[in-house]
């Protein structure tokens, strides 16, 4: 869950559009409306590409589900494939490969999203392929019983991938088995009680104005994209609306899962910030000198300098209200003891250690990162979504760069401060290890 979205001024509702002094030309304008029925629309019109991505984001995801129906939104996003009243799931599939283009979907933590990406000629196919899928699926009995295996083998596979698998355990070991701590997939026993009407209820709740919204990006006319879009979206109703979420407590101590494994995998952390937090910059800032590239401490350190490890890294999970700062690494048995004693004595007195050189290093890997990844107009989609879902404003390339050059170096110790100093981590390990050499709670850092 990560992402850039930073400090802006409030947007407008209607244009706001970036133009060279004395040209009168647009490079890019973005919109923020809303349809007829009331879904917002934000939208961004990109000069020089001839493709079109939209996508429908509803605010919902697992954190949102009775611990009952844990995995019902990752099950229902599948079952919206399966068919319509127009269209049978084979006649989805020919339509968007016979226009060449990309039809999927995706559940997290906090949201669930179903998009399109099209070239501009195929705008009006591509929309209404989506919102066929989105407002008229079936649902049918037969097909929820050949989805349900469908669902029982992916969660078989993420068990038998253990670098997936240590992650989800990491995430239940911090949060609890309820909320956000449950996993996108569900469980076995979650997904063999799962009924049609428990979908129909889920859609019900959820699946709404209120719930949802639109974002686009790439070449399109204005005007026509709404008229499509009233047209195809309009009859959704109202809905209600996910109740704000309460930020969960953070976990302490060490949770040893044995497995028969050639490899120890091994997620450590500490609370992290939450998508709009303040420190937000050099919260991003931070984990790259940490972990986030082949440059930096960690990697160097633990597998350059000592071979320890084939893979370590560091990561951000950003929710609306909380967060975690994490470590990845797998390792062998007779090792993993050695890569934890290190990155303990790495992030213990972190703040002190930060240099004014691995800051400047840091600045321009993110920027480079930023930049490169918003050359598609599927990600300037996301991206324009995610800063309207956390944070109701836009933010362009130009202004997060800005921000991302004000991160001063007593700013980044500032936010190393907050997140480690007198810190005890969680460690969950997973693979052939049963004791519990740290004891059953990690040193403060």
């Amino acid at each position: 869950m990560g992402g850039f979205f930073f400090r802006s001024v409030p947007l407008s509702s209607k244009i706001k559009s970036k133009e060279k002094p004395g040209k009168g030309k647009r490079k890019e304008v973005f919109r923020k409306e809303h349809l007829e029925n009331g879904i917002t629309v934000v939208s961004e019109q990109l000069k020089g590409v001839r493709s079109f991505a939209v996508g429908i984001w509803v605010k919902v995801g697992s954190r949102h589900e009775a611990q009952g129906k844990n995995g019902i939104s990752h099950f229902l996003e599948h079952m919206f494939f399966k068919g319509t009243k127009r269209r049978s799931a084979r006649d989805i599939a020919v339509t968007i490969d016979g226009i060449g283009g990309d039809l999927n979907a995706f559940t997290a933590k906090e949201n669930t999203t179903f998009y399109v990406k099209v070239l501009d000629e195929h705008i009006e196919t591509g929309i209404d392929l989506l919102s066929d899928i989105f407002c008229h699926s079936t649902l049918s009995e037969e097909d929820i019983e050949k989805e349900r295996g469908v669902i029982k083998e992916e969660i078989k596979m993420v068990e038998d991938t253990p670098d997936d698998l240590v992650h989800d355990l990491f995430s239940r070991d911090v949060w609890g088995a309820e909320g956000v701590g449950q996993p996108v997939l569900g469980t076995r026993a979650t997904i063999k009680a799962m009924k049609r009407q428990d979908f129909l209820n889920h859609i019900k709740k959820f699946y709404g104005t209120k719930d949802t919204i639109v974002s686009c990006a790439g070449s399109f006319d204005h005007d026509r994209l709404l008229g499509i879009l009233n047209e195809k979206l309009g009859g959704l109703r109202r809905g209600s609306e996910p109740a704000a979420p309460h930020a969960p407590a953070f976990g302490k101590g060490v949770f040893m899962h044995r497995k028969d494994l050639s490899e120890v995998h091994l997620c450590f952390g500490v609370q992290g910030f939450s998508q709009a937090h303040p420190l937000r910059y050099e919260y991003y800032v931070l984990n790259t000198i940490i972990g986030a590239g082949i440059s930096s401490r960690l990697f160097q350190e633990i597998r350059e300098k000592r071979g320890l490890v084939y893979t370590i890294y560091s990561f951000i999970s950003s929710y609306v209200d909380t967060g975690t700062f994490g470590i990845y690494a797998g390792t062998g048995k007779k090792n993993f003891e050695e890569v934890v004693s290190l990155v303990l004595k790495d992030l213990s007195g972190l703040p002190e250690s930060l240099e004014q050189a691995e800051l400047d290093r840091a600045k321009e890997q993110l920027k480079g990162n930023l930049i490169l990844g918003l050359e598609s107009t599927n990600s300037r989609m996301q991206n324009i979504a995610k800063q309207e879902i956390y944070f109701q404003k836009h933010f362009t390339p130009q202004e997060i760069i800005r921000d991302i050059d004000a991160v001063s170096l007593s700013g980044l110790k500032e936010a190393a401060e907050k997140l480690f100093t007198g810190r005890s981590p969680v460690l969950t390990v997973l693979g052939p290890v049963e004791d519990k050499p740290f004891g059953d709670v990690l040193p403060p850092l």
